[in-house]
């Protein structure tokens, strides 16, 4: 299969958001998704970027993404976290994953990152499968901590001093 990829346009921000309206679907949380075409906008291309994007196109079709941002480690540095990596279900299987993986590794290994990380479901065995064949370290002993928006709002902080 014919594709290719770059970095994603402001053009692209309707297929970014209708693949992660499908991972959403594909994670069974299909109305989790809250974010409008604008945010991509905004988060992407704005003037301060806050994320970047790559695109898997075939056929001028915008069939995956690879959504990634910088944070900082306190023991690593400057480190990259991929939020997203999305194919289209009926793409899977021709390397398009592998494709924009490579992107993103290549972006972290041009700036000396030392580390980047992602988050995968236990139960998604395809994915664990490929991210083990890459060499990916694992951590069990970690849990993932996350507070959402009603949750943050509903903390108590009071005269914090």
């Amino acid at each position: 299969m014919d594709f290719s990829v770059r970095k994603a346009k402001e053009t692209d921000a309707s297929a970014i958001l209708g693949l992660i309206r499908e991972l959403a679907g594909y994670e069974k949380q299909p109305n989790a998704v809250v974010i409008a075409e604008k945010d991509i906008i905004d988060a992407a291309f704005g003037d301060n970027p806050l994320t970047s994007i790559f695109v898997a196109e075939v056929n001028s079709n915008v069939v995956g993404i690879a959504l990634f941002y910088y944070g900082f480690s306190t023991w690593k540095g400057r480190s990259l976290h991929l939020e997203d990596l999305i194919v289209n279900e009926n793409f899977r299987g021709h390397g398009i994953g592998k494709a924009l993986m490579m992107r993103v590794v290549q972006v972290a290994q041009k700036e000396k990152l030392n580390r980047m990380d992602w988050e995968v479901l236990d139960w998604n065995e395809p994915a664990i499968k490929f991210y083990k064949s890459l060499g990916t370290s694992f951590f069990s002993d970690w849990n993932l901590c996350r507070l959402f928006g009603p949750e943050i709002q509903a903390i108590k902080t009071g005269n914090l001093q």
